[in-house]
């Protein structure tokens, strides 16, 4: 192609784009008019650029009056070159006229140099690349490499390395200074950008969508507690959230006032009504005639969201939304081609995206140098009257600071964000392939919170994450997770709060509260538990593998309903995601598309994430001083043992609520065969897998119609999905326990020869220490009675005894002899 790359209208349309990067400070203006003459070429420049410009008079009057200079300057001297050109080159042809007959040849070279001197073959320097989003528009004024000439990987991945460092720098180096073009106050209408769960400015399309528009922008967040909430018991905002979304909106208003900005925070709510309405009032007063955010993808969220856009655009604004959430836009997801078996599983999730490939991801954009400031901005609230931080008072009038542990472990900045994310891509990603389950090690990103709100982009990540040394494909399949969450709340919107599969939602749950509360408050006795609640408590939050622990516990062995873990999770985590708890929370309470082949041991599961005892030490300090290999089971510790820890069971340490793991699993096991019975029409008979009803929308997909309505009134159409062995053997056998169960599903520790071994070795020294504690206490009776035939008087004794014989069945709790389980 020549180095006029079009003209016309397709020519302006690029140059448009360009303009954006003059407008966030990434390019200075004479090189964008290079750029232009490089695009355009010399004639459509001279005759267009002006009016390409023409829309920054007025919302950047020193821009649009530096780039009429350039111009001005550049076709003057244009100008008077061509004549001086021309002057000469008559007078050569004069001279060889004179000096040649009239039919000779030509001297072609000057046709060479004429055509050689021209503006538009004037090179602007080396290849440049300006990218937005999903839209590449390159501009070569040099040969570029050919397709066929591939660079090696590892100069890819350099390359990749490279890029990632240096958008990190830009990161670092907006967040400190701005750099660009003046933000000075303009008259003209503002545009409104509209936060919502995206409070950052790295990789934002809603901020570029509203620098494009040309006029100043006007950044508010409208806090809306009553439309967060689904038509359900969602729990979309809990505590944590609330206090994490606090530190995230003071940290971004900081952030756009360095950038010469602010950010405008309103309430929704009365006396104003909806965000609907609170935009009308806004938008009544500023002038504003566009709004532009980011999407969201709740299927409450994005049906008032639609709403808005009806409305405001019969009020004749402009709303434009963008997509930055998900790495895919979950409505967009097609089952096309792939079918719908194995629904809900990750590896099916994937299939759908690459058989149904959407828009391209594109490459993280950079954050702005600045922002135009309207003339005038609206009344808003103060921060502290959204009441998102708001602490109890006591009745003596003191606060209540809930919140200061998790005040101290994080950071909630973007920088914050980047910063972590950063630490983990140059130390954990190389151990989270085989030991992210570590809860004693920072094996794991600790993103998720950053994520949820919005402070660091999935895209962002991903491009990071593949650019860094150690490209784990676990760490990048999370992100798959997270966007299959968002398309199964998309096919069931009642997922927070309803059973998948219709004959679980008849469970039998326990209603001993008493056990809730004290799973809530890491008060159960099982240590490995009650250190992963506590430090939900303190931190708001844990590590995936400690969460399937705690809901796998609360579940198959306490018997409360997996609602209950949902809403305490939604109410405690400061990553708290609607569709990411309720996904995880319907497949550990049996009931969800893909719900889990495994249930972790409260107990040996410490193989796996605590093997040393670190991580219960770090949040049980009274189980401290006891040894590594009985921490996990302070109950099978012999009473000297405790007392040299100072630990007193029920007293120091709370009891075990639940002695019996295995009677409980098999009741478990029972109750959901007793239910599957009850509801035959929903267990496939040949298969012996759970029937699920499909959504419309999937149906017409699998059938190939376009009208969904079709399908919604005919039949229901049920699907089998997968179903745990164990289920389907129980069905066979409903009376049997879960230890004769061929298909046990019970995780401990880590399944290898090494943690056989181990198991053995314990289960070993455990029976050699029942043996010497009653050797001892034969000599301990021995003793007595000599006393008490002497007259002697007897030894002062400790409060309470050892048990002799164990009451417990699961081998897992079997108390060896003589060993302490109770202090009266």
């Amino acid at each position: 192609m020549s180095p006029s790359m079009g003209s016309g209208e397709d020519g302006v349309s690029v140059v448009r784009k360009m303009l954006r990067e003059v407008l966030v400070g990434h390019e200075d203006p004479e090189g964008f008019f290079a750029l232009c003459v490089s695009v355009l070429g010399h004639h459509d420049t001279r005759s267009q650029f002006l009016t390409v410009i023409r829309p920054l008079s007025t919302a950047h009057v020193a821009l649009h009056c530096r780039l009429t200079a350039i111009y001005q300057e550049y076709f003057t001297h244009v100008e008077d070159d061509e004549l001086h050109l021309a002057m000469t080159l008559s007078l050569l042809e004069s001279e060889k006229a004179t000096k040649h007959p009239p039919n000779s040849c030509k001297d072609s070279s000057s046709h060479s140099q004429r055509s050689a001197l021209k503006p538009e073959n004037i090179s602007t320097g080396p290849n440049q690349r300006l990218q937005k989003g999903n839209d590449n528009v390159s501009v070569q004024s040099s040969p570029s490499p050919k397709k066929d000439d591939k660079l090696p990987d590892s100069t890819v991945d350099q390359e990749k390395a490279k890029r990632s460092r240096k958008r990190r720098q830009k990161c670092k180096v907006a967040g400190q200074q701005v750099v660009g073009l003046p933000a000075s106050p303009s008259s003209q209408l503002p545009v409104l950008l509209w936060f919502r769960r995206d409070l950052r400015l790295c990789d934002n399309p809603a901020i570029i969508g509203a620098l494009e528009v040309g006029a100043p922008v006007l950044p508010v967040f409208i806090w809306a507690p009553d439309e967060e909430e689904g038509p359900g018991t969602t729990v979309a905002v809990g505590g944590a959230c609330k206090f994490w979304l606090h530190q995230a909106l003071s940290c971004l208003r900081s952030s756009l006032e360095r950038i010469g900005s602010t950010l405008v925070f309103l309430r929704a709510g009365s006396p104003s009504g909806s965000s609907l309405q609170t935009l009308r009032q806004l938008l009544q007063e500023t002038g504003a005639r566009t709004v532009v955010a980011n999407a969201l993808y709740e299927p409450w969220l994005k049906e008032r969201d639609d709403a808005i856009l009806s409305a405001l655009n019969k009020d004749g604004v402009d709303v434009r939304v963008h997509h930055s959430y998900c790495l895919r836009d979950p409505y967009s997801v097609s089952t096309v081609g792939v079918g719908l078996r194995g629904i809900g599983s990750v590896s099916h999730f994937m299939s759908c995206c690459k058989q149904n490939p959407g828009a391209p991801l594109g490459a993280p954009l950079d954050p702005p140098a600045s922002l135009p400031r309207p003339s005038h901005w609206p009344g808003g609230l103060a921060l502290d009257e959204l009441e998102l931080a708001k602490m109890p008072h006591r009745k003596d009038g003191t606060i209540i600071d809930w919140a200061a542990n998790i005040r101290k472990s994080w950071d909630f900045s973007e920088e914050g964000a980047h910063a972590q994310l950063e630490g983990f891509l140059q130390d954990g990603v190389y151990r989270y392939e085989k030991e992210s389950g570590r809860a004693d090690s920072p094996n794991t990103s600790g993103l998720s919170p950053y994520l949820h709100f919005g402070q660091l982009s999935p895209r962002w990540l991903l491009w990071d994450a593949k650019g860094a040394k150690c490209r784990p494909p676990k760490f990048q399949r999370k992100l798959a997770w997270r966007d299959l969450a968002y398309w199964q709340l998309t096919l069931f919107p009642d997922l927070p709060w309803e059973s998948l599969r219709p004959p679980y939602k008849a469970l039998r749950w326990s209603s001993d509260r008493s056990h809730l509360k004290a799973w809530q408050r890491g008060r159960t006795g099982f240590p490995l538990v009650d250190a992963a609640m506590r430090q939900l408590w303190l931190s708001g939050w844990m590590n995936n593998y400690m969460r399937h622990v705690v809901a796998s516990f609360l579940i198959a062995y306490l018997h409360q309903s997996w609602q209950e873990g949902y809403r305490w999770f939604q109410d405690t985590l400061v990553d708290a995601d609607v569709a990411i708890d309720a996904m995880m929370w319907q497949n550990g309470g049996m009931c969800g598309l893909d719900h889990w082949n495994f249930v972790m041991h409260p107990v040996d599961a410490a193989l796996t994430c605590d093997p040393c005892g670190a991580f219960v030490r770090q949040w049980c300090p009274e189980l401290a001083e006891l040894p590594d290999e009985l921490i996990h089971k302070p109950w099978k510790c012999p009473a000297s043992m405790l007392r040299r820890a100072g630990v007193v069971l029920g007293e120091t340490y709370p009891e075990r609520i639940i002695t019996d793991l295995e009677e409980h699993r098999s009741q478990s096991l029972k109750d959901v065969a007793q239910v599957r019975q009850q509801f035959g029409q929903y267990v496939d008979k040949s298969s012996g897998c759970d029937l699920v009803p499909m959504p419309p929308r999937l149906v017409s997909e699998a059938l190939g119609l376009s009208n969904g309505d079709a399908v919604s009134r005919g039949k229901q159409f049920l699907l089998p999905l997968i179903t745990r062995m164990e289920f389907k053997h129980q069905l066979e056998e409903p009376d049997s326990d879960a230890a004769s169960n061929p298909y046990n599903a019970v995780l401990k520790g880590y399944v290898s020869r090494k943690r056989d071994e181990t198991i053995a070795f314990l289960n070993e020294r455990d029976f050699t220490a029942s043996v010497l504690n009653e050797g001892a206490q034969r000599r301990e009776r021995m003793d007595s009675n000599y006393r008490r035939m002497e007259g002697l008087p007897q030894p002062r004794q400790p409060k309470g005894r050892a048990r002799r014989t164990p009451t417990a069945k699961d081998k897992f709790s079997v108390v060896p002899g003589g060993v302490v389980n109770s202090l009266r």
